[in-house]
């Protein structure tokens, strides 16, 4: 089994999903006949880890309430509570630098939100031989239509580069080093600019995928997840 902590996003209001949100977080909304994140802790289960972190906020203890410690999944789940509110959450550089002591020195970290049959287990098994200067791994993949733009460029090496003449989007999903966050003050804090500073000075490695991946964060991409699972 993996010695590789998982950590799942799951602390965030989900605006762009209300009204479902209001009275269901986000991970919890039904997605082919189950909750959302239920397919991350499968999919996990079954790569070999057997520790997973999920930090909460909003409705948080209805999550907690419904996974329980994830014996079911045969795994063993803790939680990072960020506070009882929306308000609370701590963003993601935030919300990990407050899960820290919960995570392994190279940690997974899954975007609670999206849907991808990107491989748990080799990326686990990555975090071994990761690069001593590479602070990150993340998964890209090709721009959805509502981001065309992309996110980071990809050199030859395997670095991730600000720009180029072909840019990917961060799937939500990689490797990182605890290292990255242990400098940070508590507190509210994105993960962008923290990627960025560390990518521009060569320090952020990746690959792209080239499978299924789906952010689940409206409810036009919810309804498309919905149908892929009906008819996948």
């Amino acid at each position: 089994m993996s010695t590789v902590t998982a950590m799942i996003l799951a602390a965030g209001r989900g605006e762009r999903l209300r009204p479902l949100t209001d009275h269901t977080p986000k991970p919890l909304i039904d997605v082919g006949g189950r909750p959302l994140i239920e397919y991350h802790l499968d999919r996990l289960a079954a790569a070999g880890i057997e520790r997973v972190v999920i930090n909460l906020a909003h409705l948080g203890e209805r999550i907690r309430a419904h996974l329980g410690d994830g014996r079911r999944w045969g795994l063993s789940i803790e939680y990072s509570a960020e506070g009882d509110r929306a308000e609370d959450a701590l963003e993601t550089a935030g919300g990990i630098r407050h899960a820290l002591r919960h995570l392994s020195p190279t940690f997974l970290l899954v975007n609670g939100d999206v849907l991808a049959d990107i491989d748990y287990r080799a990326l686990a098994e990555r975090a071994a031989c990761l690069p001593d200067d590479c602070l990150a791994h993340l998964v890209l993949v090709d721009n959805p239509p509502h981001h065309p733009e992309g996110d980071f460029g990809l050199d030859a090496t395997g670095r991730l580069t600000p720009g180029s003449d072909q840019r990917f989007t961060y799937s939500g999903i990689g490797l990182y080093r605890r290292t990255m966050f242990a400098g940070l003050e508590p507190g509210r804090r994105a993960l962008g600019p923290l990627l960025r500073e560390a990518i521009a000075t060569g320090q952020v490695c990746g690959e792209h995928h080239r499978g299924d991946w789906l952010d689940v964060g409206t409810q036009e991409r919810l309804a498309e997840a919905r149908r892929r699972l009906q008819t996948g």
